[in-house]
């Protein structure tokens, strides 16, 4: 048997690299364009409106952030009435409008404290400035008729030689709120005896009958009555020595309760009615007496 030896295996020729030919640039591919759609005759209505803001031609007068219905303030009817500053009235219906109440206090050191009290109104001096919105604002105190301050909250106060006290109401805006064409207000009468000075005298106490026979108790009587929101003799403040004995007899025209502060004693008040209450005053300092359910302050003891 004849062996033959393997060819060897052909070698396949190795192909030579094919070079692409150079890009001119007028070649490249570039990114296609985008085409924009015209605007809308909608769409364009909408750019316009957002360039001349909320109904019209923009304004600076409400506070930033505040709403559609802020800015438009389409609160009441703003009448062409205007009040003694100015000021234009904005109708509002019996129903829907504000009232005010107002009480003043003498200060012992001078003037008057005034509380108001309102109903379907909040103090709003946060947004004073803004559009009118029912039910929100500030009040302005008319001394003597004219114009003199604002107040912003339940408490203001009022120096000494004034004669009348009309408060009234405001929207944030500075229109007055009205009803009926009238504004809505309150007026309080500031007598020129109603408030102590800074050095009030200590009123005369009326002196304890001195019986025939028998001990005589040591002590002051202070006789005290209340009509309404008035207090006789005006509130002011009694001196003490420390363990001196004092009698309150309080009479007032409704029923309440008469308190002395520091000392918790207190007595109960029956219209038209006499109620005693006698303490020592072993107590240095300064205590208010008052009546719980009018907050009326009837005189200040001072202990010393």
């Amino acid at each position: 048997m004849t062996l033959h030896a393997p060819r060897p295996a052909a070698r396949r020729p190795t192909p030579h690299p094919t070079r692409r030919p150079p890009r001119s640039h007028s070649s490249r591919r570039r990114p296609p364009r985008r085409r924009t759609a015209p605007l809308t005759a909608a769409a364009l209505a909408a750019v316009l409106l957002l360039a001349v803001g909320c109904g019209g031609r923009a304004t600076t007068h409400h506070k930033p952030g505040t709403g559609h219905e802020q800015a438009t303030g389409a609160h009441g009817t703003l009448l062409a009435a205007h009040d003694e500053s100015g000021h234009r009235l904005r109708e509002l219906p019996t129903a829907d409008a504000p009232t005010i109440r107002a009480e003043a206090r003498p200060d012992s050191e001078g003037g008057w404290n005034v509380h108001l009290t309102v109903e379907r109104f909040r103090f709003t001096p946060e947004s004073t400035g803004g559009a009118a919105l029912v039910g929100r604002g500030h009040a302005r105190l008319l001394v003597d008729g004219r114009e003199t301050a604002r107040a912003y909250g339940p408490w203001t106060h009022v120096p000494p030689g004034a004669h009348t006290l009309t408060v009234r109401l405001h929207a944030d805006d500075h229109t007055v709120w009205a009803v009926d064409g009238a504004p809505v207000q309150t007026t309080v009468p500031l007598t020129p005896s109603t408030p102590p000075t800074s050095a009030a005298p200590t009123p005369t106490p009326t002196p304890t009958p001195t019986p025939t026979s028998g001990p005589t108790p040591a002590g002051r009587v202070l006789d005290i009555r209340v009509t309404g929101s008035t207090v006789a003799p005006p509130p002011s403040r009694v001196e003490l020595k420390k363990g001196e004995r004092i009698t309150l007899q309080v009479t007032s025209d409704r029923a309440d309760t008469v308190h002395v502060h520091g000392y918790d004693r207190e007595a109960t008040l029956a219209p038209g009615t006499p109620a005693t209450l006698t303490l020592t005053a072993d107590r240095t300092g300064l205590f208010e007496v008052e009546t719980h359910e009018s907050g009326l302050v009837l005189t200040q003891l001072v202990v010393r």
